[in-house]
This record gives C-alpha cells, structure tokens and sequence, in this order.
C-alpha cells in the first residue's frame, strides 16, 4: 500500500513538472513557474531538466540530445518536436517503486490456465494475454492493431510485421514479429468465433474471410473498442478503457503476484537478454529511443569475471 501511494505521488509530481516544462516551453522565466507552483527557481530547473532528459531517453526528440535536455534555450529552440513528444510520454516510475517483476515461464502458463477456467471469452482474452508477452505492445496499441496487421491476404500469418504510425504511442514505425505459437492457435480459435458471429467480415474472401480494416480485437457485439481522448483539449493523449477494464479482469483472474502490462514488458525484456539481445534490439522492439532508457526498465545482466574467464582454455 505504501508503495501505491508513493508511485501516486511520484506520477502527481512527474505531470506536475511536465506542466513546469510547457510553461517554460511558452516563455515564463523559471522565476516566474516557481511562484506559480510555490517552489524555488533551483527546483523548478531541476524538474524541468529531468523530465526532458526522460522524454529524450524514452520518446526521442527530433534534434535534441540528452545533453541539449539542460538548457532551457535548447528547449525553446526545439518546442513544437517537444511538444508532440510529450503527447505520447509516460514518466517512468523509479525502480524502487514498481511493483511489476519479471515473470517466470511457470508463472506465465499458471495464469494462462487460470484465465481459461473462469473467463466467458477463452480464444479472445487468451489471445490478448499471451498478446502482451509476445510483443511487449501496449494496451493502447493493441487496441489499434487490425487484421492486415496480424495476416496476410493469403490468410498466413505476418510473422515479420510493423507496428504503424499511427498505432504506435509514440507515432513511430517499428518492427512487430509474430512468433508465438499459443498466441497463433487462440487467434485461429478467435477468428473462428467471428465468422460464426458474422464480426468483422470481408466480402473479397481474403484475409481469412475477415475485414482486413477491422480491428483485430473486437467486443462481444462486434465492435472496435473505444479508443477516447485523455487528458486536456489539444493534448492528443488517448486511451482504450475498456480494453484496460480487461486486462485488470485478466490479471485478476490469473492471481500471480505482480502481473499487469509493465511486468510483461519487463518479461518480454528479460527474455530477449536471454537469447542474447542488446539494449538496442530490445528498445527498438519497444519503441523506446535510448539505451539508458532501457537499462532504467530492466539492466541487462552481466556475468561475473569469473564466469566469463573460467575454462577459457
């Protein structure tokens, strides 16, 4: 409960110096944001540096480095690509604070199992479940991918696919792979359901038989859920609440401690150092613009000296 509280705080604080940035962004004097807020100028500076060195690491900003962050005439000369940054930035919670984990391969077919006892939708809340840990995608994102995304005209699989633009938090292309056997039978049993239930259909025959415009996760009745604005007017901050309504009714179900949408990401995470990736490949899977970034989700591991010398002849 403590921690809960603290990550509130933590979050409150984050959007309350993102407020600080715009306000220096539109010209205020840091003198005249600390009166504002009721801090000191040497607070605001900091808050403001810190949470631009963030937006650099995890969104990217067009002609700004890290370094550039600390000075607010860099900051003034790169206002509008930072401010279409922070339309689609989340500050990230320290370490300390998260309570996500990494999950074991154990943990991750436990609650699959439990999930398949009690929901009423098994190829469709399957499919979203083992969605997450496959692609490390966002709720946001999933709830945006459509057919042609996931298939082929021919009806075959996309195993090397792109997460589009305008899918994508951040509005930037990146690889999205398809590799997931359990993930491809639940869709295969998913799709069946839909054409039973005349969902998302097509009327050229391709695509399986489905709209390949059409979401590819769909309601019970056969609508794309809602994707609404989040957040004041001209942010351009969206969210899928019912998509997320169903990931906390999944999570609930499967009752592994930890589990949500940032413990599969770092799972997604600690899998791929595993086969050997670096934090390049892992941030470009993620969407996630520095390495430093990356290393703040999940520090990839680093054998001791002695691992690395012994019986080395």
């Amino acid at each position: 409960m403590q921690d809960n509280q603290e990550a509130v705080r933590y979050r409150e604080n984050a959007m309350q110096s993102v407020q600080m940035l715009r306000d220096v962004l539109d010209g205020d004097t840091y003198e005249v944001v600390a009166l504002r807020f009721g801090v000191t100028r040497t607070a605001v500076e900091r808050r403001i540096k810190s949470i631009a060195v963030q937006l650099t690491q995890i969104v990217g900003v067009e002609g700004l480095t890290e370094e550039g962050a600390a000075f607010v005439r860099r900051l003034r000369l790169h206002r509008e690509a930072i401010l279409h940054a922070l339309e689609s930035f989340e500050p990230q919670l320290p370490v300390g604070l998260r309570a996500a984990r990494v999950m074991s391969q154990p943990e991750v077919k436990q609650g699959a199992v439990r999930i398949k006892g009690r929901t009423s939708r098994t190829a469709h809340d399957l499919a979203l479940y083992y969605l997450l840990f496959a692609t490390g995608l966002r709720p946001l994102e999933i709830a945006r991918l459509e057919v042609r995304d996931y298939l082929h005209a021919d009806g075959s699989v996309r195993r090397e696919s792109e997460l589009r633009a305008d899918t994508a938090i951040n509005r930037k292309l990146r690889p999205l792979y398809f590799s997931s056997s359990k993930l491809d039978d639940m869709l295969t049993d998913y799709f069946s359901e839909q054409l039973q239930n005349h969902h998302g259909l097509s009327t050229q025959g391709h695509y399986r038989g489905l709209e390949p415009s059409s979401r590819l996760f769909l309601s019970p009745v056969g609508e794309a859920y809602p994707i609404e604005p989040n957040g004041d007017s001209g942010q351009n901050r969206f969210v899928c609440r019912k998509l997320l309504d169903i990931y906390r009714k999944l999570f609930r179900y499967a009752e592994i401690k930890g589990m949500g949408s940032q413990s599969a990401r770092l799972t997604l995470i600690s899998r791929m150092y595993e086969r050997g990736a670096d934090e390049d490949q892992v941030g470009t899977i993620l969407g996630i613009a520095e390495r430093s970034a990356v290393r703040q989700l999940l520090p990839r591991p680093k054998p001791t000296l002695a691992e690395l010398l012994d019986e080395l002849v």
